[in-house]
């Protein structure tokens, strides 16, 4: 495993730890709103394998690999269970996590994934992954001639209209490598498109949503990753995965799209949630 972070200032060590794990083009900063509103754990975020200060990993990616990466992490920072929070493809890599190593999971908080999203009608997995994750892939292959450019970009995404802010900027100006006038996105186009087939085509990736025990939380963004309607995850998705696992704790944070349920707005629901989940494991 490449690189992790212990976010934030200073924690009760004794507190249970959370786990928090990013989405697919994303990376650990993407935490430090969760992070700050949970001032009593300690928040591990690794950048996972082919994103970040890891983006030099090789493969094998897929949930299973990243899955398997998150308990090194814990076994690095000394950790025996923590709750894990996950984001998008992260909640998949904490679906996958529960299953293959539950004896490290005290707890598992769902963001606006890790639930099977069936690929659309007559769409390859490439084509899906275009209109999924949009230009959140198409950046990947993109140079931009410093910091500044690559915030314009960004500033023109409809994720983020509303609720621009420092820790945004500090977030993309970790995202950018390389030196002006040609850097890019620290994610590999190679990480991204390995796990995006994982998550639209594997079957462990159903299996492992299909075992998640009782008292996993799912929260919902009520708005898609370019802040449309209808959402990643439709009421008819949802209501389906409810039938299929009763246990499922479910919530719709209000106000958010995909990304600024993390990233922003959302941030005090989901550290609440995870809050509720680590004092209910104690």
């Amino acid at each position: 495993m490449g690189e992790w972070e212990a976010i934030g200032g200073h924690r009760d060590s004794s507190s249970l730890p959370v786990l928090a794990v990013h989405g697919v083009t994303s990376m650990h900063p993407a935490w430090m709103w969760v992070a700050d509103r949970l001032p009593a754990r300690r928040v591990l975020a690794p950048d996972l394998r082919g994103r970040g200060h890891s983006n030099a990993l090789p493969g094998p990616f897929g949930m299973r690999a990243h899955a398997d990466d998150l308990a090194t992490v814990l076994d690095a920072a000394g950790v025996e269970r923590a709750v894990v929070v996950g984001h998008s493809m992260g909640a998949f890599v904490t679906a996958a996590f529960l299953q293959h190593h539950p004896d490290r999971v005290a707890g598992a908080v769902l963001v606006d994934g890790g639930l099977p999203i069936p690929l659309p009608a007559g769409l390859s997995v490439e084509e899906a992954m275009d209109a999924v994750l949009g230009p959140a892939a198409q950046r990947l292959g993109m140079t931009f001639r410093d910091h500044a450019a690559y915030r314009e970009f960004w500033r023109q995404h409809p994720a983020f209209a509303h609720g621009w802010d420092d820790a945004l900027e500090s977030y993309l100006d970790y995202d950018l490598q390389g030196e002006p006038p040609s850097m890019t996105a620290r994610t590999t186009y190679e990480a991204m498109a390995e796990d995006s087939r994982d998550m639209f085509t594997s079957g462990g990736v159903q299996q492992a949503a299909e075992r998640l025990p009782a008292g996993t939380v799912f929260l919902r963004a009520p708005r898609g990753l370019l802040d449309q309607v209808p959402p990643l995850y439709p009421d008819a998705l949802v209501e389906e995965w409810q039938q299929r696992l009763p246990g499922l704790s479910v919530s719709t944070v209000p106000g958010v799209n995909h990304y600024t349920v993390v990233i922003g707005a959302g941030a005090p629901v989901v550290a609440a949630a995870v809050e509720e989940v680590a004092s209910a494991a104690g």
